[in-house]
C-alpha cells in the first residue's frame, strides 16, 4: 500500500534515528529469532544431542534473507507468527528444518530478542545521553560567571548565574545517565526455560540430565551476549524488567521537559531562545513570530513517554500465573515506541544545545530592574556602618521601595531605587558608593564556584570516562 494511504507512526516516519528505527524494526527482530534458533541448535549439539554440522552450516546461511511476504502469507493461515517464521526458515533451510526450535517454546525467540532490543537500545540511549551532558557542560562552563534573575514560584529570586543553572539540568541528566547504567548492567536474559519455565522439554532432551539442562542456557546466554539469565521465569521473563526499563526512559523525558519547558519561559522573556534558522517561520498568520517549536515538541514527546510508565506497571500486575497473552499487542507498540520517543528527545536537546542562543543585554537589563531592591540590605548595612540609625534607613528603604514599585507597576516606567536613595539625604553618606554596592556579580554567591566544582570533580571525569560514546554520537546527524 501507499504509504500515504495508510497510517505511518511520526516516531519513525518523522523524529526517530535510523539506528533506533532499525533496532525496533521487523528485519532486527526476525533475524534475531534465527540467530537465537542457531544458538540454540549450537549448544545443543555441543552438549550431544544428534545435530550435524551441515544443519548448523545451513542455518548459518539464511540468518538475514527473510520472506516477510511469505511469512505473512503463513501467519495468516496458521495465526501464529513463531510458527509461521519457523516454516519459512525451514524452508530455506531443508536439512535442518526438524531441528529448529528444539524444545523451545515462542517465547523463547520473542523475549530474548526483545531483551537484545532493549540491551542495543539501551546502548544507543547511553551514547546519546553522553553527547547530551557533554552539551549541557560546555554551556554552563561558557556562562558559569553571568549573573541573571533566579526565580522562586516565576517570581525574581536571589542571583545565580546562567551557567550555574545549567548545571541543575546537567545534574538530572547524570542522574539518568546512573540510572541506565545500572539496569544495562543487570538486564537478564530470559534464557532457555521452556513453556512454563520448568526447563521440562529440555531435561526430556537430554534424558534427565539437569547438569547439561543448566549448561544449555549458560552457552545460549554467552552465544548471544548475555552473562547470566533470569532465576526463574513463567513461560515469560517478568514483564516487571519492562517497568524498570521504560522507567529509566521516563526520567530521560522527565529531565528534557524540566529543560524545555524552562527554556520556553526564558523564551518569552527574551533572554535564552532555542535556535531559529534563517527561513523558520513562526506562524503562518503571524510573520513576526519565533514560536519555542522545538521545545514544545520536546515536552509533547516528554509527556507521551511519561504516561508510558503507568502501562509497564498494569501490564506486569495483570500477567496472571506462568502467563497470559494479554501483554503481547500491548508491549509491541510500548516497548519500540518509549525507546523511539527516548531517541528523539536526546537528538533534539543536542540540537537545541548546539545552536542555543543566549541575550546577555537583556539579562543584564532584567537584572538591572530588580537587583535594587535585593541589594537594599548592602546599602542599608553601609549607611549604618556610616553612623545612620538602623530604623530610620529600613523606613527611607520601605518607603522609597513602595514608591518604585509603583512607579514600575502603575506607570511601566523604569525602577528609579537608587536615584532615590542617592537624593534622599539620610542616605549622604553613602550616596557615592551605591553603585558599587549594587554591583551584580556581588549577589551571586559561589554559583561561579559551585559550576566549576560540579564540572570539574564530577561531570569531566565522566565525559573522558565516556569518549567511545561520545565519538559514536558525534556522527549523527542531529539537526532537526
Amino acid at each position: 500500500m501507499d504509504n500515504h494511504l495508510s497510517y505511518e507512526t511520526p516516531l519513525t516516519g518523522r523524529y526517530a534515528s535510523r539506528e533506533m528505527s532499525y533496532n525496533w524494526s521487523a528485519q532486527k527482530k526476525h533475524s534475531t529469532w534465527r540467530r537465537l534458533w542457531l544458538a540454540l541448535a549450537e549448544a545443543e549439539k555441543e552438549l550431544g544431542v544428534n545435530i550435524s554440522d551441515e544443519q548448523i552450516k545451513e542455518m548459518s546461511k539464511h540468518l538475514d534473507d527473510i520472506d516477510f511476504e511469505a511469512a505473512a502469507k503463513k501467519e495468516k493461515e496458521l495465526r501464529h507468527d513463531v510458527m509461521s517464521h519457523i516454516h519459512v526458515f525451514g524452508d530455506l533451510c531443508p536439512t535442518a528444518k526438524p531441528i529448529i526450535h528444539l524444545g523451545a517454546t515462542s517465547c523463547y525467540v520473542t523475549d530474548n530478542t526483545e531483551l537484545i532490543q532493549i540491551r542495543d537500545g539501551f546502548r544507543i540511549i547511553r551514547a546519546k545521553l553522553a553527547g547530551v551532558i557533554e552539551a549541557f557542560a560546555l554551556v554552563a562552563d561558557k556562562y558559569k560567571n553571568m549573573p541573571t534573575l533566579g526565580f522562586t514560584h516565576y517570581q525574581p529570586a536571589q542571583l545565580t548565574t546562567v551557567g550555574k543553572r545549567f548545571t541543575l539540568y546537567l545534574q538530572d541528566f547524570m542522574l539518568d545517565l546512573q540510572r541506565l547504567e545500572f539496569e544495562m548492567q543487570n538486564l537478564l536474559f530470559r534464557g532457555v526455560k521452556g513453556t512454563t519455565g520448568t526447563q521440562a522439554s529440555f531435561l526430556s532432551i537430554f534424558n534427565g540430565d539437569h547438569g547439561k539442562v543448566k549448561t544449555l542456557e549458560k552457552r545460549v546466554c554467552e552465544k548471544m551476549g548475555f552473562s547470566r539469565a533470569v532465576n526463574v521465569s513463567g513461560q515469560t521473563y517478568t514483564r516487571k524488567i519492562d517497568y524498570y526499563v521504560v522507567s529509566v526512559l521516563s526520567g530521560i523525558a522527565q529531565s528534557a521537559y524540566k529543560f524545555a519547558v524552562d527554556i520556553r519561559l526564558l523564551a518569552n522573556l527574551k533572554e535564552i531562545e532555542e535556535p531559529f534558522e534563517a527561513n523558520q517561520v513562526g506562524s503562518s498568520a503571524m510573520a513576526y513570530k519565533r514560536n519555542p517549536m522545538r521545545c514544545e515538541r520536546a515536552c509533547s514527546l516528554a509527556r507521551f513517554l511519561m504516561s508510558l510508565t503507568a502501562n509497564t506497571a498494569n501490564t506486569h500486575s495483570n500477567q496472571w500465573f506462568e502467563r497470559t497473552l494479554d501483554d503481547s499487542a500491548n508491549r509491541r507498540i510500548v516497548l519500540p515506541e518509549a525507546f523511539l520517543t527516548a531517541d528523539i528527545l536526546l537528538s533534539l536537546l543536542a540540537n537545541i544545545l548546539k545552536g542555543i542562543q543566549v541575550w546577555p543585554n537583556v539579562i543584564a537589563k532584567h537584572v538591572t530592574d530588580e537587583l535594587p531592591f535585593m541589594a537594599t540590605e548592602n546599602i542599608m548595612m553601609a549607611a549604618v556602618k556610616a553612623g545612620g540609625d538602623r530604623q530610620q534607613i529600613h523606613e527611607a528603604i520601605r518607603l522609597h521601595s513602595m514608591e518604585a514599585g509603583k512607579r514600575v507597576k502603575n506607570d511601566g516606567a523604569s525602577n528609579d531605587l537608587l536615584e532615590r536613595l542617592k537624593n534622599d539625604p539620610a542616605f549622604a553618606s553613602v550616596a557615592n558608593r551605591i553603585d558599587e554596592l549594587v554591583n551584580p556579580s556581588d549577589f551571586i554567591g559561589r554559583a561561579p564556584q559551585q559550576t566549576e566544582e560540579f564540572l570539574n570533580e564530577v561531570i569531566n571525569p565522566l565525559i573522558k570516562s565516556m569518549k567511545k560514546e561520545l565519538g559514536d554520537f558525534k556522527t549523527e546527524n542531529i539537526s532537526v
